[in-house]
């Protein structure tokens, strides 16, 4: 067996477990009863999956330019996805869209007049 026939088996390996990753976080944005789950859904497996199929992808083409351009967007891929979620779990803590009593520790609760009050005074 050649080794570009066990980079082969490996990049479908990553391709199909990818892509199956994807379908659970996406299945799980549409099962999962509150924001945060789905928010989890939403950034964790999801990354995970899209960089199996970007490793993949590098594994298949083997060139210079396509794993650059395939690493530049992993990279980009991991800087943004967790800072959205961030941003959309602290934007819903104040309108109710959370489910308190499934938290372990509520660090917002003492600072929520002031996050309310934020999000009220910047709306047009």
């Amino acid at each position: 067996m050649s080794l570009d026939a066990v980079l082969d088996i490996v990049a479908a390996v990553c391709l199909i477990s990818g892509a199956l990753l994807s379908l659970a976080a996406g299945m799980a944005l549409v099962r999962f009863p509150d924001l945060l789950a789905r928010m989890h859904a939403a950034a964790k497996p999801q990354v995970l999956g899209l960089l199996l199929v970007l490793l993949g992808c590098g594994l298949r083409l083997r060139t210079g330019v396509d794993i650059t351009t395939l690493v530049l967007i992993g990279v980009f891929q991991l800087a943004t996805a967790p800072v959205a979620a961030h941003m959309v779990g602290r934007a819903a803590y104040p309108h109710d869209d959370i489910r308190t009593d499934l938290l372990l520790t509520d660090e917002l609760a003492p600072h929520l007049d002031r996050l309310s009050s934020s999000t009220t005074t910047n709306t047009p």
